[in-house]
């Protein structure tokens, strides 16, 4: 009889939230559904992947290559991760066509709304772990 060896990998992979606004981003940058999953997965991965964004107090701008188009006409990928506590948040995505880097009033805007964002979450963490008692 041959015996059969099952093998399970387990990667260790950091939760995603995917933003209102990278939402609907990635239907006007034309991101395709097999390039949205290997953004997600790569980032999951590797959740301080990319380049901090000077400024903005955190924010990451991690490039990916699109479908035969190569790295210099793939996406760019504005992400945030603040720690293994809290999920790496997909803030905005572009198509390097479209826009190659950040306004400074935008690197501004992110920089005032980055720590509110883990705030909001850890709050609506600490609310759902007091309800579940």
């Amino acid at each position: 009889m041959t015996a059969i060896r099952q093998s399970r990998i387990i990667i260790d992979m950091q939760t995603i939230i995917e933003t209102p606004d990278f939402l609907s981003d990635e239907k006007t940058a034309g991101l395709n559904e097999q390039e949205r999953f290997d953004i997600v997965r790569t980032i999951a991965k590797n959740p301080e992947a990319g380049d901090v964004i000077p400024g903005t107090g955190g924010a990451r701008k991690v490039r990916f290559a699109g479908r035969g188009r190569g790295k210099s006409g793939g996406f760019r990928v504005i992400t945030f991760y603040s720690g293994p506590d809290v999920p790496v948040f997909l803030l905005n995505i572009f198509a390097k066509g479209d826009k190659i880097n950040l306004t400074h009033a935008e690197r501004n805007e992110l920089r005032a709304i980055l720590a509110d964002i883990v705030a909001a979450y850890r709050q609506g963490t600490r609310r759902n772990d007091q309800s579940r008692k």
